[in-house]
């Protein structure tokens, strides 16, 4: 008749308690912060890249850049004289119909010609002079800005 010492005498292993392993329920949100990061990285180097893709040398002019709210309708002119509206193809007779088509504005739209450094000045006239027809009055220009000396 002895007394067991240590609790528990249901006679499954001495009178010790098992300990079960509990169940995290907590999130672990580091995998979730790099992730994020990394898209922020991408995001950061990309955004740049995704204004307008048609390829041109700007000329540099000493002017600073105009500040604004929404993009512009960009039209670029190449070396070759080929014409662009965004990214697209576009022949001289139709460049006014579809720069229409991208107007919310209307008449009233902003919109920024970009023409190749060396591209004929002619081609670079032309597009201005159809714009100035189609009745759209706010063009500008694009350059690159010149290195301070």
């Amino acid at each position: 008749m002895g007394a067991q010492l240590g609790g528990g005498g249901d006679g499954r292993g001495g009178g010790r308690r098992r300990r079960r392993s509990h169940v995290m329920n907590e999130i672990n949100i580091t995998p979730f912060v790099d992730v994020m990061l990394v898209l922020l990285v991408i995001f950061m180097i990309a955004a740049p890249l995704m204004t307008v893709s048609v390829p041109i040398d700007l000329p540099q002019a000493s002017a600073r850049a105009i500040q604004q709210d929404k993009p512009p309708i960009t039209v670029s002119v190449r070396q070759n004289g080929e014409i662009f509206v965004g990214d697209d193809k576009v022949d001289a007779a139709g460049l006014v119909e579809r720069v229409r088509t991208r107007a919310q504005n209307g008449a009233e739209e902003r919109i920024f010609v970009r023409g190749d450094a060396a591209a004929n000045y002619q081609a670079i006239m032309d597009v201005l002079s159809q714009l100035k027809g189609g009745g759209f009055t706010r063009v500008a220009l694009v350059a690159t800005e010149r290195a301070s000396r």
